[in-house]
């Protein structure tokens, strides 16, 4: 399996309708702490707007929804993973991507035989409060050599002037939240973010 190199995380579906016609082909949809009726909606329109553009959807946390809903790939952070039950998830053919921080993430994570693994956050990070000091591309490559031709992300304090760095370094693709979202525009900067991963997305 092959990722696109720009991989864009976004907490609505009004985002993806907005963003993934520029031509995103990657993209991820993380809703924290709503109703249920409401993050189906939420599935259902993300789903459709990905349908329409030829862009892959990743659902974040939500296997079973996923599921319900027809989607074919989900992200777990590695409390999701110890939660979910991953023989359901397999039995459906849900292709499964999973968050790393350290070594022994790293371990739990390969073991679940997921079809991407997620390093971060390799630069400092102002979406979320860490408790991991931040990774840096040396760790990336060592990421690499631990994980084989298995699909590697990169995430945390990602820029597009960064991106080329992290896909230099043995990333298969640059995941991106705060540079796009709060930026003065988001549309543009989706726009520098395609150009600056293209040379990428034109290899093997």
């Amino acid at each position: 399996m092959k990722l696109d190199p720009f991989y864009l995380i976004v907490d609505s579906a009004e985002w993806i309708e907005r963003l993934v016609p520029l031509g995103v082909k990657l993209v991820q949809l993380r809703i924290k702490d709503r109703p249920e009726p409401v993050l189906r909606e939420e599935i259902r329109r993300a789903k459709a707007a990905c349908a329409a553009a030829g862009c892959q959807l990743i659902i974040n946390d939500y296997w079973r929804l996923a599921i319900d809903e027809g989607c074919d790939f989900i992200h777990l952070g590695q409390e999701d993973l110890m939660a979910a039950d991953l023989a359901a998830i397999r039995r459906v053919g849900l292709k499964l991507g999973l968050s790393t921080h350290d070594p022994s993430e790293l371990e739990t994570a390969l073991a679940a035989a997921p079809d991407y693994v997620a390093l971060g956050p390799v630069w400092p990070t102002i979406l979320k409060e860490m408790k991991w000091a931040p990774q840096g591309v040396e760790r990336l490559a060592d990421w690499r050599r631990r994980v084989g031709p298995m699909s590697l992300v990169a995430i945390g304090g990602i820029t597009a002037e960064r991106a080329p760095l992290v896909l230099e370094n043995g990333a298969e693709s640059a995941a991106v939240v705060t540079d796009i979202t709060r930026n003065p525009d988001p549309e543009a900067r989706t726009r520098q973010w395609l150009a600056a991963t293209a040379p990428w997305r034109s290899v093997g």
